[in-house]
């Protein structure tokens, strides 16, 4: 039989993994049919200002000068909670000089709720709208 003080021990650990769990939450990419190869995600956290820190990550996304159409940037949006569609800045890829693999990364901070993400290629990096060329999505 638990005691008083066995369950509160228990209490206080499942109290802990469910406030380290809930810190941070992933949103991988779905496969995408204009770009199989890529992959990556979105990991974001709330910080101690209760904004939402967001770091984006692909590999293998090719240089958006080879899509059909030919476009110039990669542009990352979020879905927000009641606040729209935002664009959330351009993906900047780069290769290291041992690895051929293009790597793109995004960080920002936002105070809007996220509910996900996707990426678009686009000719004007600061535009307000998503095209409908859309390369990678969350679920």
């Amino acid at each position: 039989m638990l005691t008083r003080t066995s369950f509160s021990k228990i209490s206080l650990l499942f109290s802990i993994l469910f406030i380290t769990a809930s810190c941070a939450s992933n949103y991988p990419f779905q496969t995408s049919s204009v770009v199989p190869a890529a992959e990556g995600g979105v990991k974001v956290k709330r910080d101690k200002n209760s904004n939402y820190d967001v770091s984006m990550s692909t590999i293998r996304l090719a240089q958006p000068t080879r899509l059909s159409p030919s476009r110039q940037y990669y542009v990352a949006w979020m879905t927000t909670e009641g606040n729209g569609v935002k664009n959330i800045g351009q993906l900047k890829s780069s290769s290291s000089l041992f690895s051929k693999t293009l790597k793109s990364s995004l960080e920002t901070v936002t105070s809007f709720k996220p509910t996900g993400f996707f990426i678009t290629a686009e000719d004007n990096s600061s535009i307000q709208y998503p095209s409908e060329q859309i390369i990678l999505r969350t679920k």
